[in-house]
């Protein structure tokens, strides 16, 4: 693709004025020397972080292919400069997935978000996070951010609009991140940890978690009206929610207990009785009134998470995104950003690719035919 498919690659980009503008503003392309192009840096940064490249590969390809004559050590520091402006253009990628405003929008956008960890070759712990949304209608990504290790999962982190519905795990089980969605005029179904969101009735009386889930029925969900209790520490409110849970089978709570006791001893903690009883359980947290979403289809809507699970584990296994060969901080952002960058366009490309036409390039006008009668082609 960026060998022989590299023009049409590009013009899923923006155009080569906005890539030389935007190159020269943040520094990746100041003066022009080896590499004469922002579309040549950008070819250079997407066969190191995409293709998987070394810094030595890469700049052997770029010598055999025409694009720049440039040693290991010049292409290292070209891509070292880089990263900002390859950050700015996921950004504008993003960007043109926007939903459109409020007013003109019929329906409630779905959004999963979820983290990745990646580690530095050597590293034993995480260096880098990876933050990222997922338009479950389109099954798109709508936002990427990249943090140190210190970026934690958290809601506030996401761009939000009135109407979203943002569907996250555990690690999103935050008062201060719940209530940004609120504040933006927005809903949350969050999957609940027992211990990290404190509940109380909707009176203000204390509720009891551990109660409330031994009063499920074997197949059935139940449905709580609770509330998240104000936080001076965090400058929260008091939050009225309700809490969805459903009894595990008892397969699948005892492999949860399994995996708890495991992670517990490998830390070397001790196992709380109380975790492994709300291991045998799901129960997730909503702002969504009953009327809107009943507590089955709440259960329904959380599965449906994994689609984000799932476009990780593809990244993983396809662009082998937990692959970080960079130690040097600026370089590992320059990899990441190209990597995710070639997501999107992979995303893209393949679905210029299942609408092919015959004569194998896009018009520069989307066609206004349309079928008057569908069934006619039944």
């Amino acid at each position: 693709m960026l060998e022989y498919q590299w023009s049409y690659l590009l013009s899923f980009l923006p155009s080569e004025d906005v890539l030389e503008r935007t190159a020269k503003e943040t520094g990746a392309l100041v003066r022009k020397r080896q590499v004469t192009s922002a579309s040549a840096l950008l070819r250079l940064a997407l066969a190191y972080g995409f293709c998987g490249l070394t810094l030595r590969q890469t700049a052997a390809w770029a010598e055999v292919v025409g694009i720049a004559s440039i040693s290991d050590v010049a292409l290292l520091k070209r891509l070292r400069s880089a990263s900002d402006w390859l950050g700015l253009l996921l950004g504008l990628k993003l960007a043109e997935r926007a939903p459109p405003p409020l007013r003109d929008r019929k329906t409630t956008r779905l959004r999963l978000v979820d983290a990745t960890t990646i580690s530095r070759p050597g590293s034993k712990g995480t260096d880098w996070r990876v933050h990222m949304g997922f338009d479950l209608e389109t099954l798109a990504i709508d936002h990427v951010e990249l943090t140190d290790h210190k970026g934690g999962e958290t809601l506030a982190r996401f761009p939000i609009d009135a109407g979203d519905i943002m569907v996250g795990d555990r690690g999103y089980a935050h008062r201060r991140g719940i209530f940004s969605v609120l504040n933006a005029g927005a809903d949350f179904l969050i999957r609940l940890n027992w211990t990290a969101v404190p509940l109380e009735q909707p009176s203000g009386e204390p509720f009891d978690i551990f109660n409330a889930l031994r009063s499920l029925p074997d197949v059935a969900p139940g449905d709580f009206n609770v509330r998240v209790k104000p936080s001076a520490r965090d400058k929260t409110p008091a939050i009225e929610a309700r809490l969805v849970a459903i009894r595990k089978s008892e397969a699948a709570a005892e492999d949860a207990r399994r995996k708890v006791m495991k992670e517990r001893i490998k830390k070397g903690r001790k196992v709380d009785p109380r975790t492994l009883e709300a291991a045998g359980y799901i129960f997730v947290l909503t702002s969504l009134p009953e009327d809107d979403l009943c507590a089955e289809d709440a259960l329904e809507l959380y599965r449906f998470r994994w689609q984000i699970e799932l476009a990780f584990k593809r990244m993983k296994s396809l662009l082998f995104l937990d692959h970080l060969p960079a130690r040097d901080p600026p370089l590992a952002r320059s990899f990441l950003y190209s990597k995710l960058l070639a997501a999107l366009l992979l995303e893209e490309f393949t679905d210029e690719f299942l609408s092919f036409s015959p004569w194998g390039h896009r018009l520069a006008k989307p066609s206004t035919f349309f079928v008057a009668n569908p069934e006619s082609l039944t």
